[in-house]
């Protein structure tokens, strides 16, 4: 029994590395079909309701289409508001940006002693030369061509689940529980503490760019429909998203704005903006259900970061959540989910 016990030990070190390598490999499936459950799970509520009221399933199919429709249509429209912004941008604020650049690589060169640009040389120019632009468009259309596809992938599989073609916890039970009353328990509490915790996120990154935005324009900075979008969606990355906000903005804040307490105190409101609904609001609206430590947290973006990128950072604690709720189902794992607590 202990060579068995050894034996299995050693099968399961070898069998996580290589179930973590499948996922990174076969990531153009997995992305969308893991975002596509957490999806469903917000529009559950709305499909039972239409159940019980007799609707048939095409049409309540179709009312979720049409939203996922609204979604996309609201969404491309502060799109191309936010670019509309950038490119009736002044030749003016261009030449002032370009002078603080200028005085910001200087200082960087001189610390470092380093010289990268010549005197005299147009810093921009010079960052975006035709052959880098180049490169950088295949990457960007790369990007986008991946993104679209993941895109729709994710919304044939919410149609699905929705649909009941993949049932969620008939394959909870069949694979992991073996138990039909312990699947159905653990189906509605994983049901309901990520459904809270994807509400609460997408409320708490609203508010954040709404907050971000209004800042912009009340300290009269450049591009405020941009960095509230920006915002929006840099905040679903947990921890991580509200220090890129805050660092960038400050940086174009700082090319915009003269180096005095104005800069400051703008610094000060976007930084309050993050405490404010991120460390304070988000605790309160979540509350205790699912706490995980910070540690686990960072440990769990990096793995996931890793594995799927920038799609794996936004979903790392929604998975961490899911992993911690099934660990405590079994004798042998509740001291790893303790650990996650």
């Amino acid at each position: 029994m202990e060579n068995r016990k050894t034996t299995n030990i050693l099968l399961l070190i070898i069998v996580i590395p290589f179930v973590f390598y499948l996922l990174k490999i076969l990531s153009f499936i997995f992305v969308p079909l893991v975002a596509s459950m957490f999806i469903a799970l917000l529009f559950l509520p709305l499909m039972r309701w239409f159940n019980r009221r007799k609707v048939p399933k095409i049409i309540s199919i179709f009312v979720v289409i049409l939203l996922f429709i609204a979604v996309f249509k609201i969404g491309g429209e502060l799109v191309k508001l936010s670019s509309r912004e950038i490119m009736a941008t002044d030749r003016v604020f261009l030449e002032k940006a370009e002078m603080k650049v200028a005085d910001l690589i200087a200082t960087t060169e001189d610390f470092f002693g380093i010289n990268y640009f010549d005197e005299g040389e147009n810093i921009f120019s010079k960052i975006f030369q035709k052959e880098s632009v180049a490169k950088n468009f295949g990457t960007t259309l790369n990007f986008i061509s991946k993104t679209l596809s993941m895109t729709l992938m994710t919304a044939f599989f919410v149609i699905l689940l929705l649909a009941e073609s993949i049932n969620f916890e008939k394959l909870l039970n069949n694979t992991i529980l073996k138990q039909k009353y312990a699947s159905v328990k653990t189906f509605m509490k994983i049901e309901k503490d990520l459904r809270t915790f994807i509400k609460v996120k997408i409320l708490v990154s609203l508010l954040t760019g709404i907050g971000t935005g209004l800042a912009c324009v009340f300290f009269d900075i450049n591009f405020p429909i941009f960095w509230g979008l920006f915002a929006f969606i840099i905040n679903f990355v947990q921890m991580i998203g509200s220090f890129v906000t805050v660092i960038l903005l400050s940086i174009f804040a700082f090319v915009q704005l003269e180096p005095t307490s104005y800069l400051f105190f703008f610094i000060l409101t976007i930084t309050g903006v993050q405490v404010i609904f991120g460390s304070i609001l988000e605790p309160i609206f979540m509350g205790r259900s699912f706490s995980i430590n910070i540690i686990a947290i960072l440990i769990m973006l990096m793995l996931w970061g890793y594995i799927w990128g920038i799609p794996g950072l936004i979903m790392a604690i929604p998975l961490t959540v899911f992993i911690k709720i099934i660990l405590e189902k079994f004798p042998r794992t509740k001291v790893i989910a303790s650990f996650l607590s």
